[in-house]
């Protein structure tokens, strides 16, 4: 039984003759004719009867067409897969993300990616999870790619440079330092210090650059998350080293950002599971990830020029 027959059948139950239904198809009236002849001939018995010159359904033909009717609204939904995934790609997005992409940036360059998308926007899952996590999530396979801190394996990953800039010291308005464009290392010593924790890798290399000139950090509270040293800058709590990105999220609010005249650098690894392409979908949101990147750098570049 080929699909050919079966889209004849079905044109003939909606037509109600073999001229109709050629004429629907687009072929001979012939050819429609020998296509029932074949499908009667495989069925075993008669579709239809033949009274005064229309074709009548018998009992059995109405109970096939129960059944055509299901395969056609199955291929209608195929033909509608096919053209949704030839203009929109795979209508699902799963992210995973460490905090210092996740909180500001990601939803950033979502709100720009779902107005592109407004025709049919794809289904997002946006996970914030530590670096780890972002790590085992990609690996599983349960993220299209994921954003995350260079201090974890990236075994079982294909993973490349996602960002890379020189940390911005982080203060309350009103702070002392404040009133400098560049902070110098020196300045840092003595003062009630916001660190990331201990096993970070932004942090040693802060702390190893800052021994270098002979300055000892006071730490008074360490945490995982460059967001939290933003927030207890601007409680007043001390002052801290972050993430450019990270910091441009809180400079709206009054966070006093400043360069540093050392470098202390911020790595962000874009990973993505090994051997696996990624979806339209996810080929589309990283490219506006990349748009929305410079935007940000940029202005935190302004942001850091005027001050």
């Amino acid at each position: 039984m080929r699909v050919t027959e079966i889209e004849t059948f079905r044109a003939i139950m909606g037509s109600g003759s073999t001229r109709k239904a050629a004429a629907l198809l687009g072929v001979t009236q012939p050819a429609v004719s020998q296509s029932l002849k074949r499908l009667e001939s495989e069925a075993g018995f008669p579709l239809f009867a033949r009274l005064r010159g229309r074709l009548q359904p018998t009992p059995e033909a109405q109970a096939l067409l129960v059944e055509v009717e299901r395969m056609f609204v199955g291929l209608g939904a195929i033909e509608h897969r096919l053209k949704s995934l030839r203009e929109f790609g795979v209508e699902r997005l799963q992210l995973a993300c460490y905090p210092a992409f996740g909180l500001g940036f990601t939803p950033r360059a979502l709100r720009r990616f779902m107005a592109a998308k407004d025709a049919m926007r794809p289904q997002v899952s946006l996970q914030i999870l530590s670096s780890k996590d972002v790590r085992d999530r990609v690996v599983s396979g349960l993220a299209d790619f994921g954003l995350m801190a260079d201090e974890v394996s990236t075994e079982g990953l294909e993973a490349s440079v996602f960002a890379k800039y020189p940390g911005v010291v982080v203060m309350p308005k009103g702070h002392p330092l404040a009133r400098h464009k560049q902070i110098k290392p020196e300045q840092l010593a003595e003062l009630p210090f916001l660190a990331l924790n201990p096993e970070d890798a932004s942090r040693r290399r802060l702390e190893s650059a800052l021994a270098e000139s002979g300055v000892t950090l006071s730490v008074s509270v360490h945490t995982p998350y460059g967001a939290s040293i933003c927030e207890m800058a601007l409680h007043g709590l001390g002052v801290g080293v972050v993430n450019p990105i990270t910091a441009l999220d809180y400079a709206e609010r009054g966070l006093v950002c400043r360069k540093l005249s050392m470098d202390a650098t911020f790595s962000c690894l874009l990973a993505v599971p090994a051997g696996r392409m990624l979806s339209g979908t996810a080929k589309s949101f990283l490219a506006l990830m990349r748009k929305q990147l410079h935007e940000d750098e940029q202005k935190m570049r302004e942001y850091l020029k005027a001050a």
